[in-house]
């Protein structure tokens, strides 16, 4: 029998793994690889910022786990897992419902030689009194088109009580973002140009300069994880658009009427965001007897084994893996992290399978970070060894920002491929409207 891989979790480097392994170990009959997930499709997690503000049309940007299984020799089972029984080495899903309530797939059981988990975090709004009632999170596709449908529905209420009257008063539309990490600078930006093409496109109840957005950090600058020389220049760039930016600045409670700080003040918002801090999903905490961290992230070495047991793996965000051997800090929470965590992991798996060699030890190598700001600007930085570390501004590091998705899609899809859908976004441009309005 061939050696059963179970992936669970096709985000990023989920997705990537089950893609190289398929093509390896799957299309030689050395190993039965299968990808679960409890959705159908695959969007790039960075992109959600877009999506949210309707610059990014997810239909075309979306991946068909199914499809894409068969065309790289592995298996897609949907569903949510509920459990781990290592003993009998299975992993439980849990029953799927339809939009009624109703039982269509019961609960079953996989059977796996190697599981690996790849499942992603979740938002850590820290505790914050009514955060959970009242924000919108990011976390996943279906949130994000929420929020989109949200904006969209102030503007076209606004649009329909809209008067010629010169003496009328514009509406206004008040965002507030928590968390100035690159989710939320990101958002701020995205945010700003949809103000603008939504008017462009006839929307006339909200005018761009109406669309009141403020961005709030609990930190002391914005972009904390990054360098001064980034994250100044994206903090004058967000002002100058614009955007409202309170630094040192925690949230003590979200009311439906806005945000309230520490210091007393009151930021009024219709449209609530929360982009700050990650966690593991609740669920994972002591999953099956492994070991986790304070923030549900399962405890890995770093050959990105779990501490106790061998046969199950876990990476990305919801691993919490050393730096470096015996070290305190772990992996930063980042998208290029989980694809250099799939990778290695990818040529560890065919390595022992094939050769019986021992596992690979992840380390991570920071080859920098690049911050979009919608069409106005990108900032960032990038790092190796020949070059060192260099700063980008402009058009030049929007470049590199998005090739940075295009890197993605080679992984996933290939050269020859990704170039055609290169083409065919090219060629889209002049037959759809810039942002989506539906």
């Amino acid at each position: 029998m061939a050696h059963r891989i179970l992936i669970v979790g096709g985000g990023a480097g989920g997705l990537e793994l089950a893609t190289r392994l398929g093509r390896t170990l799957g299309k030689q009959g050395k190993a039965n690889v299968t990808l679960v997930d409890k959705n159908l499709t695959h969007i790039w997690k960075p992109l959600l910022h877009e999506v949210a503000a309707g610059s990014l049309n997810t239909s075309e940007n979306e991946l068909n786990y199914v499809a894409q299984a068969k065309w790289n020799h592995f298996n897609f089972e949907i569903g949510s897992f509920s459990g781990i029984d290592r003993e009998a080495k299975q992993l439980q899903l849990a029953p799927i419902h339809d939009d009624k309530g109703v039982e269509i797939v019961p609960p079953r059981a996989l059977d796996y030689d190697t599981l690996v988990l790849s499942i992603g975090s979740r938002t850590n709004d820290f505790g914050t009194l009514g955060a959970a009632e009242h924000c919108i999170f990011l976390d996943n596709l279906q949130q994000a088109v929420n929020f989109h449908q949200m904006l969209l529905k102030h503007y076209l209420a606004a649009h329909s009580n809209h008067t010629e009257d010169a003496n009328a008063t514009a509406g206004k539309i008040s965002v507030a973002i928590v968390g100035a990490g690159a989710t939320g600078v990101e958002l701020s930006a995205e945010l700003h140009n949809a103000a603008r093409e939504l008017a462009a496109y006839g929307l006339k109840g909200i005018q761009p300069e109406n669309m009141d957005i403020t961005l709030i950090e609990a930190g002391p600058k914005v972009l904390p994880a990054l360098a001064d020389r980034i994250g100044k220049p994206v903090h004058e760039t967000l002002e100058k658009l614009g955007v409202t930016v309170l630094t040192s600045a925690p949230v003590q409670e979200v009311t439906a009427e806005g945000m309230k700080i520490v210091d007393g003040r009151f930021i009024p918002a219709s449209l609530k965001v929360w982009a700050a801090g990650i966690r593991g999903h609740g669920f994972m905490k002591g999953i099956a007897g492994l070991e986790t961290n304070r923030i549900d992230q399962l405890i890995v070495r770093q050959t990105l084994q779990t501490t106790l047991d061998d046969n199950i793996f876990a990476f990305g965000d919801c691993a919490a893996c050393p730096l470096t051997e015996g070290s305190e800090r772990n992996v930063p929470p980042r998208a290029q992290a989980a694809h250099q965590q799939a990778s290695l992991l990818a040529k560890s798996l065919i390595q022992r399978l094939e050769q019986n060699k021992p596992l690979l030890k992840y380390k991570y190598r920071d080859h920098g970070s690049l911050v979009s700001l919608s069409l106005f600007s990108a900032v960032g930085n990038l790092m190796g060894n020949l070059m060192g570390d260099v700063k980008l501004e402009g058009w030049l590091a929007r470049m590199f920002y998005i090739s940075l998705y295009r890197m993605h899609q080679v992984a996933l899809y290939g050269a020859f491929r990704t170039l055609l859908l290169v083409l065919g976004d090219r060629i889209g441009r002049s037959t759809e409207p810039r942002l989506k309005l539906h």
